[in-house]
């Protein structure tokens, strides 16, 4: 009544609509939003206040970017309705005027991609191209360009140590011998004798160690040069800056090729689960090519572990939610008992395994089975009301309806990638796809 709305993730989809229909028809004149209402909603206002400059980012507060600031600030001034729209920072303690002018005068926002193959994404490729096209296909993607891209800099900066190094060496040179040689054995004993305030080993094992370096400095031929210390001053100069081309160089290999590698350690776990053959799909690997989403082999793993065959379709929703849902706190998930804490005792033991190559090829973790919307997805395919299922948890009903269609989603995957499963996933969406669900799907 009074023209004031909010307007956030956690409100019912047709809310969210309603709200944004009001605002264009002029009903509304102040909603209260988080940042999403600045991407892909054609509400343009005449002021746009910003209470402060940070955001959620799931994990924690983070300042906005330049091009978020732009975002939100661009919708400020009506198209053919005001001259010029305003855009107010709250002034607060923290608030930093510099940081403030260089978000507004920012024009240019790097675009950074987070591309990377995935396990359902790498099987699809090699199904539809081969093991060789595919590689040579995520080689010239924008994520491996703008890794090669970092690389120049790189490069640019060991060209530079390697020239001031070789002329080090020569300044470092003696006529004596091999005066780099020597300088190498003075750099283990310093650092022997630091190692020794940390490391375990005893003392004197140490010691005789330092001692039979400095035994091989004295008669090394370079150890009686007039110009020793003059010599030395130059060489350790030129191995510090050896050191650094390393570091630069290990730096650069991590980076070269970076999606391709990572495309062939995915092809050597797929290989090791049993999902291809020498480059060949294998049936399994059929299964994985129709399941998409962020623990894609998690599920086909638990799928070929008949974790979900036993299951009642209520059941069923719960158990699968743990591979769609990403809980916001560390707060015990409340487990229904029975069939569902066997198959996610199992489903746990799968991703330990899956965890464990991962880790082996140093392949970035897939996310771990998260059990915090069991309860609450139970309760609605079991018919409970949205009032009864959200009471008692802090899930708001947007994130509820949110992760429901996520779980109806999953469902219509599986439905195809298992067949022999249909009979209780067909029970399962009759289930959950009611009430204010089915309302949201069809108001989206």
């Amino acid at each position: 009544e009074r023209g004031i709305a909010a307007h956030h993730a956690g409100l019912l989809p047709a809310f969210k609509v309603t709200v944004e229909e009001l605002f264009q028809q002029g009903l509304v004149k102040a909603v209260f939003a988080t940042e999403t209402l600045a991407l892909g909603i054609n509400m343009p206002a005449r002021t746009v206040v910003l209470e402060k400059l940070s955001k959620w980012n799931g994990e924690g507060h983070v300042a906005i970017s330049p091009g978020e600031y732009t975002q939100l600030t661009g919708r400020a001034g009506r198209r053919g309705i005001d001259i010029e729209g305003n855009a107010v920072i709250l002034w607060g303690n923290e608030l930093d005027s510099t940081s403030v002018g260089g978000l507004a005068s920012t024009r240019t926002y790097p675009l950074k991609s987070s591309f990377k193959p995935t396990y359902n994404m790498s099987i699809n490729l090699i199904s539809q191209f081969g093991s060789d096209k595919a590689r040579t296909s995520l080689e010239s993607s924008l994520a491996q360009f703008q890794a090669d891209k970092a690389v120049v800099g790189l490069a640019k900066q060991i060209r530079k140590n390697e020239s001031a190094r070789d002329s080090l060496f020569i300044e470092a040179k003696c006529d004596k011998g091999d005066f780099i040689e020597y300088s190498q054995l003075r750099g283990q004993i310093k650092k022997l004798e630091s190692d020794s305030k940390r490391s375990k080993r005893k003392r004197a094992e140490i010691d005789d160690e330092i001692a039979s370096i400095r035994k091989r400095m004295k008669n090394h031929i370079c150890h009686s040069c007039p110009d020793r210390e003059n010599h030395s001053r130059f060489a350790e100069r030129a191995l510090r800056l050896q050191r650094e081309i390393d570091g630069l160089t290990e730096r650069i290999n991590s980076r070269t090729n970076v999606i391709a590698k990572r495309f062939d350690r995915i092809k050597i776990i797929l290989d090791k689960f049993g999902y291809i053959d020498n480059d060949q799909i294998t049936k399994p690997g059929k299964m994985l090519a129709k399941i998409y989403g962020e623990t894609d082999l998690l599920i086909a793993e638990s799928i070929r572990a008949d974790l979900f065959s036993n299951l009642s379709a209520t059941d069923l929703v719960a158990v699968i939610s743990s591979c769609i849902y990403e809980s916001r706190n560390d707060e015990a998930a409340k487990i229904p008992r029975g069939e569902i804490q066997t198959a996610l005792s199992g489903i746990s033991k799968i991703y330990g395994r899956i965890h464990s190559a991962e880790t082996d090829l140093n392949l970035e973790p897939m996310r771990a089975p998260d059990f915090g919307f069991c309860w609450a997805s139970h309760k609605w395919a079991s018919g409970n009301s949205l009032t009864s299922v959200l009471k008692g948890n802090d899930l708001t009903v947007g994130d509820f309806v949110r992760s429901m269609k996520q779980i109806i989603d999953l469902l219509r995957q599986l439905r195809v990638a298992a067949p022999h499963l249909q009979s209780v996933i067909d029970q399962a969406l009759t289930k959950v796809d009611r009430g204010v669900i089915a309302y949201a799907g069809a108001a989206l």
